[in-house]
């Protein structure tokens, strides 16, 4: 592997590690200022404008006019966005950051395989063999011993 897909991974495992406090810091912020969907509101506000800070200081062009011809589902990024963030921000505190991460992390696995398989936005289907499949019920695992609904 070379240095720039490890430095790549390295930087998506930072990226995840910081879902979980990004979670409970939006929690703990909707429960001073009126709820989840509150503060999945105000995280979304202040990540708008961090990036369009951003966008205005590198001067980056935004081509909204090839956007016009662009199927609707396009814009599903935003949508999506919006109900991860308030969810998590709605189901953290209940079920706890390591339980609720594991339960992501099972629900992002599972769906990519299918993904993969189907070829859903890209070009070609990729194979989802045993060892992959393998691969996600050992994640699924690693949920049930996380979660431990048992000792509840």
């Amino acid at each position: 592997m070379s240095g720039n897909a490890w430095w790549m991974m390295g930087l998506a495992i930072l990226v995840g590690a910081m879902l979980p406090l990004q979670g409970l810091i939006n929690a703990r912020l909707g429960a001073q200022i009126g709820g989840p969907i509150v503060g999945a509101f105000v995280s979304f506000l202040v990540g708008s404008i961090v990036l369009g800070a951003y966008l205005v200081i590198a001067r980056h062009q935004i081509g909204l006019g090839a956007a016009s011809g662009m199927p609707m589902w396009v814009w599903m990024g935003g949508l999506l966005g919006a109900f991860y963030v308030a969810v998590v921000t709605l189901l953290i505190p209940r079920l706890g950051p390591a339980t609720m991460m594991c339960l992501v992390i099972f629900g992002q696995v599972t769906a990519a395989l299918l993904l993969d398989k189907f070829g859903v936005l890209q070009s070609t289907p990729r194979t989802v063999d045993a060892v992959r499949i393998a691969g996600a019920v050992l994640v699924m695992a690693g949920v049930i011993l996380v979660a431990a609904p048992w000792r509840r």
